[in-house]
């Protein structure tokens, strides 16, 4: 498995869901699994299959930010930095025989031109950035014409514009990311008293953080409050209303606020594949009310399991449904029962991995 993102320790928000993947698949029984990605504390029975020098230069990678972050602001460094990423992987695919190769983001498949190993690929919505760059599609069909594949985004709403690209070359197959037990087992109060707490978990990028000051004006104040959480990667003025924390970690959240907020608002105009966090949220029973994206469209129901807004008004329409405590509790069970029937557990998840990799490798057969 392949990741040019992962969490240093255990409270790094980076690369969370890679940590989450790569611990379900090693428990399950027939996997044996080597990672390539930044250091970190690896899951029981993962081994890593990065040297040191790949560990040294992918942990500077993750410090700066990431591929994408260097892209937005430092484009110059970013040419550099991708060629050398897909030397050191290249160099890691060729290392040693495996099975099956499991790739996240399609950037991280270009090394495995001239190999004929089958691969699943990992698609995510900010995959869809990296194909509108010239050429690139023709470089990944070339890459998929060599082997077996299957692109797996992780959500149902990728699949039409990838079978139109690669339906030919390779199985368009969506695979929904998984959820940890905890999320679950939430104990939420309805929303009470005169102060309503709302949270926004995302990184500060103007795309992220969409129409969300704009709309907010007026909206958030002392008696409602927004609670904002998550690292500063673009330059962005913070209105007075707005209560930012910083980057935070799964168990702040699952323990300090989760269980204390009427819901999770995310007003993204950024190329979204599932977010995780919007997952985690209705899990827990949280309700999201979200911008009316086709990610957001995909997974919240709107007025059953969450909201969702397209215009200042419908927002404020949204803020006040969901500060009713008992729409609130009902919204938020709706959103819990739909995730844990329709997405299920980061283990359910590996099992529709190994599914898909046991049918490439019949097919290979």
């Amino acid at each position: 498995m392949s990741s040019t993102s992962y969490p240093e320790s255990p409270t790094d928000w980076r690369g969370r869901f890679i940590a989450n993947q790569a611990g379900a698949l090693a428990r399950h029984g027939d996997i044996r699994l080597s990672l390539w990605a930044p250091p970190g504390e690896l899951p029981a029975h993962v081994a890593a299959a990065t040297t040191p020098a790949d560990a040294l230069w992918l942990g500077r990678l993750s410090q700066q930010g990431g591929i994408a972050h260097l892209l937005r602001t430092r484009r110059a460094l970013a040419v550099g930095t991708i060629l050398t990423l897909l030397m050191r992987l290249g160099r890691a695919y060729r290392r040693r025989p495996v099975d099956v190769f499991h790739v996240n983001w399609l950037q991280n498949a270009l090394p495995l031109w001239g190999s004929t190993t089958p691969a699943l690929i990992t698609v995510l919505g900010s995959d869809f950035g990296l194909l509108r760059l010239p050429g690139m599609k023709a470089l990944l069909r070339a890459v998929l014409r060599q082997r077996r594949a299957i692109l797996a985004p992780n959500a149902e709403w990728m699949r039409p514009a990838l079978e139109q690209a690669f339906g030919d070359v390779a199985e368009v197959r969506p695979i929904a990311f998984g959820v940890d037990d905890p999320w679950f087992e939430v104990v939420r109060q309805p929303p009470a008293g005169d102060t309503r707490h709302w949270l926004a978990v995302t990184r500060l990028t103007r795309d992220k953080i969409g129409d969300l000051f704009a709309w907010g004006e007026g909206l958030f104040g002392d008696a409602r409050q927004l609670h904002l959480f998550g690292p500063m990667q673009e330059t962005l003025e913070l209105p007075p209303w707005v209560r930012y924390h910083g980057p935070t970690h799964p168990a702040d959240l699952l323990e300090n606020w989760f269980p204390q907020a009427c819901g999770l608002i995310t007003l993204s105009r950024h190329d979204e594949g599932r977010p995780q966090v919007m997952l985690e949220a209705m899990a827990a029973g949280l309700p999201v009310l979200a911008s009316d994206l086709p990610a957001h469209r995909d997974m919240v129901q709107h007025r059953e399991t969450g909201w969702l807004a397209a215009s200042r008004e419908e927002l404020c329409q949204g803020l006040d449904w969901l500060e009713d405590p008992a729409q609130n509790q009902v919204t938020g069970q709706a959103a819990r029962s739909w995730i844990r029937d329709s997405i299920g557990t980061w283990d359910d998840c590996a099992g529709r991995y190994a599914t898909a990799y046991r049918d490439l490798l019949e097919r290979k057969a």
